[in-house]
């Protein structure tokens, strides 16, 4: 029989909470994270069964949560107001043996704090210009990016908006599919299939009959993402 010893404790999880994220394109939900890492560092059903003592969450996710939080508090992984978890460059640069220095430094940061009172938040950043430059820069940024970035990115964006189990397929010859999600909307839950486009030219009618006709006995539902703009068409 399983017993709490043998969970993982938080430490241990930061590790494969960070290869799982990069596995998954850079962000995934705590969900997402906990299914891929308890895949990642092969833990038993029955160890993964063992609840916490507050009976709403396994000891696994529970451990899983707070090694998410050392992560964010180090600033290896940014946390978004839907609970998606993401990679930043502090956290892609991170390797194994970098750990147990990630745990050292967030537990001194928070004693200074908790002794100084220094718990003020961060300033917050200038807003953009009113007159909607910061679009066409965005644009311009997006526009510089690889496309399998740009996946990645579309891939965090549905995640941001509400969307669960969101993969990036990108495989050739799939009719101009890149990745499938699952949208719940109340008590009904829909396979919606995305086409992601870094385009600078307007999306046309024809390829969104082409996207149509690739989801044909797959899904009715679709979502055409693009840099570009679309045709009336379209």
């Amino acid at each position: 029989m399983a017993s709490e010893t043998q969970v993982p404790s938080f430490d241990k999880l930061m590790w494969p909470a960070l290869s799982a994220l990069k596995q998954m394109g850079g962000s995934a939900s705590h969900q997402e994270l906990l299914d891929r890492v308890i895949e990642i560092s092969k833990i038993r059903e029955d160890v993964q069964s063992i609840s916490h003592t507050d009976g709403r969450q396994s000891r696994v996710g529970y451990n899983l949560r707070w090694a998410e939080s050392y992560l964010g508090k180090y600033g290896a992984l940014e946390n978004t107001a839907r609970g998606v978890w993401a990679l930043t460059t502090k956290g892609r640069r991170l390797k194994e043996g970098d750990i147990k220095d990630v745990v050292v430094a967030v537990r001194k940061t928070h004693h200074i704090k908790r002794r100084t009172g220094d718990g003020a938040p961060e300033p917050e950043e200038e807003a953009h210009d009113a007159n909607g430059k910061w679009k066409d820069d965005l644009i311009g940024v997006l526009q510089g990016i690889s496309s399998d970035g740009f996946e990645r990115l579309c891939q965090r964006i549905l995640r941001e908006s509400g969307f669960l189990k969101v993969e990036v397929t990108g495989r050739s010859g799939d009719g101009g599919i890149d990745g499938v999600g699952v949208l719940r909307v109340n008590l009904l839950s829909f396979q919606v299939y995305f086409q992601c486009k870094k385009w600078k030219a307007n999306v046309r009618a024809k390829d969104i009959r082409d996207f149509r006709g690739a989801m044909v006995g797959r899904t009715d539902k679709g979502l055409f993402i693009t840099t570009g703009s679309y045709t009336p068409d379209a």
